[in-house]
């Protein structure tokens, strides 16, 4: 749910800086329904119903869901801002394959929400002794904030990667409209 956050603050900050909303509209995500396949299948595969069930499979899902996404996210590498996306969600990808398809959730940070590991498969785990710990789930959001949950340094990378690539699209010039004069340069130089 960190990425809802980003999504406002970079819609808050593009429109406070004069950005246009159709700005959005000039961003040509390619590969978007693998990026889409792969937030749906890890969005069902830590339902209930789905986490109870899935056994052995549920690491291998979730790396493999996981490095769909980072391969569509990478794929976009020329969208002003996604590179800052591309290094949060690779943190994020390493630190779960090094801790055997989990990423490890730190005690503190669930405690400080008040929250305790769910039955089943999750994509989180408390794990003894963390390979790349500081990569891991060691932060809360606020526990008064709606959807507050924990997060890693490569959530808070992909946040500021989203929202930048938001505030970068609002601000970009219109492009001209076939059929009308494009304004002349202000290079300094004018025509007598």
């Amino acid at each position: 749910m960190f990425i809802l956050y980003a999504i406002v603050v970079g819609l808050v900050v593009g429109l406070a800086s004069r950005g246009r909303i159709a700005g959005l509209a000039a961003i040509e995500l390619r590969w978007s329904g693998a990026i889409l396949a792969g937030l749906l299948i890890q969005l069902v595969l830590f339902t209930e119903a789905v986490a109870a069930r899935v056994g052995d499979l549920g690491p291998g899902l979730y790396v493999a869901s996981t490095a769909l996404v980072l391969a569509a996210v990478v794929r976009n590498w020329r969208i002003p801002g996604m590179v800052v996306v591309i290094a949060g969600a690779a943190c994020n990808l390493v630190a779960i394959v090094a801790n055997g398809g989990y990423m490890p959730a730190g005690r503190d940070a669930l405690a400080a929400l008040g929250k305790h590991m769910p039955e089943g498969y999750t994509n989180s785990a408390i794990v003894p002794d963390a390979t790349l710990w500081p990569l891991t789930d060691i932060f809360a959001l606020p526990a008064w904030l709606p959807m507050a949950n924990i997060f890693s340094v490569g959530d808070v990378l992909i946040g500021v990667g989203v929202a930048l690539t938001i505030v970068l699209a609002m601000r970009r010039p219109p492009a001209p409209v076939a059929g009308e004069a494009t304004p002349p340069a202000l290079d300094g130089a004018s025509a007598h």
